[in-house]
């Protein structure tokens, strides 16, 4: 990143604490550690900036639910990681706009799984900060560097962008529309930087733990757009587009017209892309076969005027996008 990377530690148990130093032996960061919320604010107030803050959360010590509220209204950049007894840390993701924590993580922590979260928060940092700004190149390299995580996904961010823009452009739909629809395009997935790649890559059914993990990228990827100050309707596509027209979809279960129209096309346009590719778990459909399951969909998953807006494009056009 080009900067000192800073993580705090909050937690009254000094011990634990210790051996938490030993994290990064070889990384190069700092690693703060404070006994209270208090404490912890004062180390930063003190020193600027910490990457990652991790302190207890859900738990009956509100100082510490506290301590990460003041963290988010004053640093809200740091990525902040609750450390829980109870929760289950796989199925942790606040809703956009009420976000507290990134991820939880079990405590005692495992130090493996400490130190892959606390990579997953520092990586989630610095494309933050990679996408402020909105320059459109640096959203589309930025898209593409996080999809390269999943090798079945090369190319998916482009593809879906030129379907959603053939359907904006069979709707009418202004340059106003299209360029925040462009964007949310290329980074409708890019909230996946937060699933681990055993569970990207997982060649089969998910089990329940390992989906409730992968329905968390929608509230992260927005929450990202969203600190890094991208239009609105950017932030709406990569928190809704894995809603469905039926209201069966997440992580709302918004349904119709509720679901921004910006988020329904992008929906439309994953879902051809998807079934079109090759993936860990099924090969993709040739172009015909491709348009007859996503034509299934029409009316349940997907904007049914939006799904014949697509196939209207598409035979009009005759070639699939670049």
């Amino acid at each position: 990143m080009g900067e000192l990377i800073r993580i705090l530690w909050v937690s009254e148990n000094r011990e634990v604490l210790q051996s938490l130093m030993g994290l990064f032996p070889d990384m190069g960061y700092e690693v703060l550690t404070a006994i209270s919320g208090a404490e912890g604010l004062s180390l930063l107030s003190a020193t600027g900036l910490a990457q990652v803050v991790l302190a207890g959360y859900g738990t009956p010590d509100t100082e510490s639910g506290e301590f990460l509220r003041e963290v988010r209204r004053r640093w809200p950049d740091a990525v902040r990681i609750g450390l829980s007894r109870d929760a289950d840390p796989a199925a942790a993701a606040p809703a956009v706009g009420e976000e507290q924590v990134y991820k939880l993580l079990a405590w005692p922590p495992d130090g493996e799984e400490a130190r892959a979260t606390i990579q997953s928060a520092l990586e989630r940092f610095r494309l933050v900060r990679a996408l402020r700004g909105g320059d459109e190149t640096v959203l589309r390299s930025t898209a593409q560097e996080a999809e390269s995580r999943d090798a079945y996904t090369q190319g998916h961010c482009d593809r879906v962008a030129a379907y959603a823009l053939k359907i904006a452009s069979a709707l009418g739909l202004p340059e106003g529309v299209r360029q925040p629809l462009r964007h949310g395009s290329w980074l409708h997935d890019c909230g996946k930087i937060g699933i681990p790649e055993s569970i990207l890559n997982h060649p089969g059914k998910l089990s329940p733990e390992q989906f409730a993990v992968v329905r968390n990228h929608p509230a992260w990827g927005a929450e990202m757009a969203r600190l890094a100050g991208l239009a609105p309707g950017v932030a709406e596509i990569l928190l809704h587009h894995h809603e469905r027209f039926d209201g069966r979809g997440y992580p709302a279960g918004t349904q119709g017209q509720e679901i921004p129209l910006a988020a329904r096309i992008v929906a439309v346009a994953d879902v051809f892309d998807a079934v079109s590719t090759d993936r860990p778990y099924a090969r993709g459909y040739d172009r015909e076969e491709a348009i007859r399951v996503v034509g299934v969909l029409r009316g349940a998953a997907l904007d049914p005027e939006l799904v014949d807006a697509l196939f209207a494009a598409l035979e009009e056009g005759g070639r699939n996008p670049p």
